[in-house]
């Protein structure tokens, strides 16, 4: 798992959309087990559910239903238990865990909670036409748990010594290798480290400096637009001082083409 959580500190209370998929099946009937008696999850029982359906299914089993319905179920890699929805009642459900499977499986929720090795089981199972195959959105919401970088060359300098592939994996990025005739493009994805978010400090004395502070009077002082600025001098351009940005010169093959294909590797 690409973000580990301690299953037993969490509650229903304390459920997320996204921290739902830390926990399995047996931690969602110790939740209902511990929240009996908590009126408030009594009282907002569709929205715990809600929770956990985004990570889970559910089947809720009648009680006059045969005994063999609970071990088809249970066949299939279902959890099978009673919670209490309310004071009064009690069902049966069978839960489990909603596999990830398909490209069209993954979510901003869930993107977090996978390893990169799974990221590219899932990729190769629904691959065909390389990472441009994807939609933007599925891009944007695996760009936003993974770095992913790409490269297409022919397959005899795919693995060339010293080269991008040989780096990338040594640097911890798992890979996926698609075909592409005599040429084969390799996508890269690493998980990508959680950014905190920086928080703005003010002491209480350069808050106090601030409110004594009387603001400069600026009435009488020409705008910066009215001030006069000299012309430059053309004839100190020299060809010692001009300089461009544009570089035109590669004289590794490798190179050029890894950086023509490569996305986000910068």
């Amino acid at each position: 798992m690409a973000k580990n959580t301690d299953n037993k500190a969490l509650s229903l209370k304390s459920l997320s959309k996204s921290n739902v998929w830390d926990v399995q099946e047996n931690d969602i009937f110790r939740m209902w087990d511990g929240a009996d008696k908590d009126a408030d999850i009594h009282e907002n029982v569709r929205h715990y559910v809600d929770i956990i359906r985004s990570a889970f299914m559910i089947e809720e089993i009648k009680d006059d239903e045969p005994a063999a319905v609970k071990k088809k179920y249970e066949k299939l890699g279902y959890k099978v238990a009673q919670v209490k929805l309310d004071d009064n009642q009690k069902v049966t459900w069978a839960l489990k865990k909603r596999p990830i499977m398909r490209v069209t499986d993954l979510t901003y929720e869930n993107i977090r909670h996978i390893s990169a090795a799974k990221l590219i089981e899932v990729l190769d199972r629904n691959f065909g036409g390389g990472w441009e195959s994807l939609s933007q959105s599925i891009k944007d919401i695996i760009e936003s748990g993974f770095d992913i970088s790409t490269t297409t060359l022919p397959k005899d300098r795919l693995h060339k010594k010293g080269g991008m592939y040989e780096k990338k994996v040594a640097d911890g990025f798992e890979v996926l290798e698609v075909a592409k005739g005599t040429w084969v493009e390799a996508i890269f994805a690493k998980v990508k480290p959680l950014a905190e978010k920086p928080r703005m400090q003010f002491s209480s004395s350069s808050l106090d400096d601030e409110e004594d502070e009387i603001p400069e009077d600026t009435y009488n002082k020409p705008d910066e637009d009215d001030v006069e600025i000299e012309d430059p001098n053309d004839e100190d351009i020299t060809e010692d001082n001009y300089s461009t940005m544009m570089d035109l010169g590669s004289d590794d093959p490798d190179e050029e083409a890894a950086n023509l294909s490569e996305y986000g590797d910068e």
